[in-house]
């Protein structure tokens, strides 16, 4: 019996002291609670500089690898204007041999890609960190962009017809910051145009969608 109330004294008196050495701050209302996430890696006034390789893979008759130099103003660290000129050529894929081919000796009347000269906005939608096998973490940033350009192309036929199509690009993409100034690049564009073919004399719309990879450099962002 003694016991248990020499434990209730014990306990009673670690109550007044913890008690005593507690600081009250007060209660915090909503609006004072903040979450602040370090942003390690600025764009804020910073000239980009990049080049990318890339593939046009969906097109129905051709397959055009492409390069592309960039540059981008960062007028802050979620707003840019860049402009980019790219240039590949269309390779005829499978589907256009064989309809091109004796079985169906069809003259199908598919444009290549050659070159296109663009510019656009990018808006940059989030900042975050990732956590790779517990050993790094990794900043990156994902953005949207639309724009305005002229794409070149030529008509895969014999006589070769060249055409150039005003281009409305749109896509997304991703930085992945390795240092303050280097990042790697990857996007997805869909450039699409407004074709005009000589050879049945129409205006048709395309889609090249250019999936790119490639290394960007900034420049003069001291932040």
């Amino acid at each position: 019996m003694l016991l248990p109330l020499v434990s209730l004294a014990f306990a009673a008196d670690l109550t007044k002291d913890v008690a005593k050495d507690t600081l009250d701050i007060g209660v915090l209302k909503n609006s004072e609670v903040k979450v602040v996430q370090k942003m390690l890696y600025r764009k804020d006034g910073a000239l980009e500089i990049g080049a990318t390789l890339g593939v046009m893979p969906f097109d129905g008759y051709t397959v055009a690898p492409n390069l592309a130099l960039s540059a981008t103003k960062h007028f802050s660290d979620t707003l840019g204007a860049e402009l980019r000129l790219g240039g590949g050529y269309g390779l005829e894929n499978g589907v256009y041999t064989e309809l091109a081919g004796p079985t169906y000796g069809v003259a199908v009347e598919a444009y290549r890609y050659l070159a296109s000269a663009e510019a656009d906005i990018q808006y940059t939608l989030a900042y975050a960190k990732m956590n790779l096998g517990g050993k790094k973490v990794v900043h990156y940033d994902v953005y949207a962009l639309v724009g305005l350009g002229a794409t070149l192309e030529s008509s895969v036929l014999p006589s070769a017809d060249i055409t150039v199509s005003p281009t409305l690009p749109v896509g997304f993409g991703a930085r992945l910051f390795t240092t303050k100034t280097t990042f790697i690049k990857f996007e997805v564009r869909d450039s699409i145009l407004v074709e005009y073919r000589a050879q049945s004399q129409t205006w048709a719309p395309k889609q090249n969608v250019n999936v790119a990879l490639g290394i960007s450099l900034l420049l003069g962002s001291g932040k």
